[in-house]
Parts: C-alpha cells; sequence; structure tokens
C-alpha cells in the first residue's frame, strides 16, 4: 500500500504592502496641532498677558506652521477623500498666511477706526465659515466638533471687538470683547492639541488609547 502524499500548504508570503491612497498617513493630527499652536500664540496675545507689542511674534508661527504646514495637510485630506479635513485645513491654512499678509500690509492711509472695521469685516468672514463648518462637524466627533463650535465664539468674540471698538481704546489694549475672544482661543487651541494628540497615540498604538468620541457615520 502506498503512503498517502502529505497535503502542503504553500506559505502565503509576504503581506503586500499598502500602495496608492491607503499608503498615505492620517494629515488630521498635523493640521490640528499647527492650527493649535498657532491659535494659542496669537490668543494669549489676545488675552492682553503679552500685549500687543509682541504681536509679530507670530508671523513666522502663522506662516510656516499655522500656514504651509495645514495647507499641505488639507491637500492630503484631499486625496484621502476627506472633504471636511480637506476644506477646514486648506482654508484655515489659507486664514493664517492672509493674516500673516493682513498684518504686514496694513494701508498706511486708512484712517484708524476704518482699519478696524475692516479687520472686524475680515473676521466676519471667518466666523460665518466656521459656524457652518460647525454644523458639518456634527457628523465627525465629539473633540473635534468641540473645537470648531469654540473656534466659532473665538471669531464672534473677536469680530464684536473690532467692530465695536475705537482707535483710542484699542490702542490702550482695553477691549473686552477681544480679551474674550483670546480666552476662547486658548480654550479652542488646547482642546485642538487632545484632538491631535488623540489621533497620533491612537493611530499609533493601533488601538483606542484616548477616545475622541465619534458622532456619526
Amino acid at each position: 500500500m502506498t503512503q498517502p502524499e502529505a497535503t502542503h500548504t504553500p506559505s502565503p508570503g509576504p503581506l503586500p504592502q499598502p500602495t496608492g491612497l491607503s499608503a498615505l498617513a492620517d494629515p488630521g493630527p498635523l493640521g490640528l496641532t499647527a492650527f493649535a499652536a498657532t491659535t494659542f500664540f496669537l490668543s494669549v496675545i489676545n488675552t492682553n498677558m503679552l500685549g500687543t507689542s509682541v504681536q509679530s511674534l507670530v508671523f513666522g508661527l502663522a506662516f510656516f506652521y499655522g500656514g504651509l504646514a495645514q495647507m499641505l495637510a488639507g491637500m492630503w485630506e484631499f486625496a484621502k477623500g476627506n472633504t471636511f479635513g480637506a476644506v477646514a485645513f486648506t482654508s484655515y491654512g489659507a486664514f493664517w498666511l492672509s493674516f500673516w499678509w493682513l498684518l504686514t500690509h496694513l494701508p498706511a492711509d486708512a484712517k484708524p477706526n476704518d482699519l478696524l472695521h475692516g479687520v472686524g469685516l475680515y473676521l466676519l468672514c471667518w466666523t460665518i465659515f466656521t459656524t457652518y463648518m460647525a454644523i458639518a462637524a456634527t457628523r465627525t466627533t465629539g473633540v473635534v466638533l468641540l473645537t470648531v463650535v469654540l473656534l466659532a465664539l473665538t471669531f464672534l468674540a473677536l469680530t464684536i471687538g473690532f467692530f465695536t471698538e475705537s482707535a483710542a481704546t484699542f490702542a490702550k489694549n482695553s477691549s473686552g470683547w477681544i480679551h474674550l475672544g483670546g480666552w476662547l482661543g486658548l480654550v479652542t487651541a488646547i482642546v485642538a492639541w487632545y484632538a491631535a494628540f488623540a489621533a497620533v497615540t491612537n493611530s499609533t498604538y493601533k488601538r483606542v488609547v484616548l477616545p475622541t468620541f465619534p458622532l456619526g457615520t
């Protein structure tokens, strides 16, 4: 009697490596932490803890980190098919780049009160944008939604401050609305930092270490 032939299961070999869009890492933590750091710096100034005399120190951070890094994160979100992340990061990256341009190219012949109102109008545009992004954020995670809602309130407070401020009181850093916007901005930055921390930690550990509270599908 012949022996039965032994069955042999071929080795599957090395697992295929991710290719194409699946090879892209999550750009969200980069965009969030770039947003958080720049928002934190400027908000400290808006609370008058440091004063506006050092405001120009934010320009480098605003251009390279808040601006360019967020724009890159937004482009990668487009590649990954995340419309919310793409629109948010690209827009807020453009915000920081335009903020840098705005404060380094103020019209010399503008009346002081008109200049304040012009900045108020600029901030109103971002208040409107952030408000409807907050509606879209209700389908993301709790920490992202909280970040966007707080940011909308920050922009609103700053908008009111610049529309109601006079040049005389602005020079003395006495605007309560702008100070309120600074404190709201600090809380916004802290929540955004947590969102970035949770995303990069959970991705690295391959499990949920820090909750982000998903809101829907």
